[in-house]
């Protein structure tokens, strides 16, 4: 199985702001993906960064580093309502971090059952020592989250 199973991945857990970051940022990745623009988006404070389109998700997030300076955005990267899992799987792997650890992002929230993690357990220890949180979520749970 190499789709993400739910739940943290790394060490560090997201704040509560950040918690409403990935709340705020899944509606918009899922409404973007229903559109069929893209599968990111990155967020800070309840703020729109950046939105990934046909350049990808790297590319997304070096722009969002190159907006919010200050650095500490939330990445949310989900399937597409409409996905096909045959082809073009929402994917992240160590690049990915390495991508957010030099743009300045603090939390990456993926889609929990629908997103495949290249080498699971060197992107953990990479974000932990970047200090990077990674969670795995669906939408029943930020529901949860959200009442909480």
């Amino acid at each position: 199985e190499l789709l993400v199973k739910h739940g943290f991945l790394t060490s560090r857990r997201p704040t509560t702001s950040q918690w409403q970051d990935i709340n705020f940022g899944w509606e918009l990745a899922r409404e973007m993906g229903r559109l069929d623009i893209g599968q990111t988006v990155v967020v800070n404070d309840s703020a729109v960064i950046a939105v990934e389109a046909i350049e990808g998700t790297d590319r997304c997030i070096r722009r969002a580093g190159e907006l919010c300076r200050r650095g500490g955005f939330t990445v949310v990267k989900v399937a597409k309502p409409q996905q096909d899992m045959r082809f073009d799987v929402p994917t992240v792997g160590l690049e990915t971090i390495k991508t957010m650890h030099e743009a300045g992002g603090k939390v990456l929230a993926i889609e929990a059952g629908m997103t495949i993690i290249i080498d699971p357990e060197e992107v953990a220890k990479l974000a932990d020592r970047f200090g990077i949180a990674i969670v795995a979520v669906n939408a029943k749970e930020l529901e949860l989250h959200a009442a909480a």
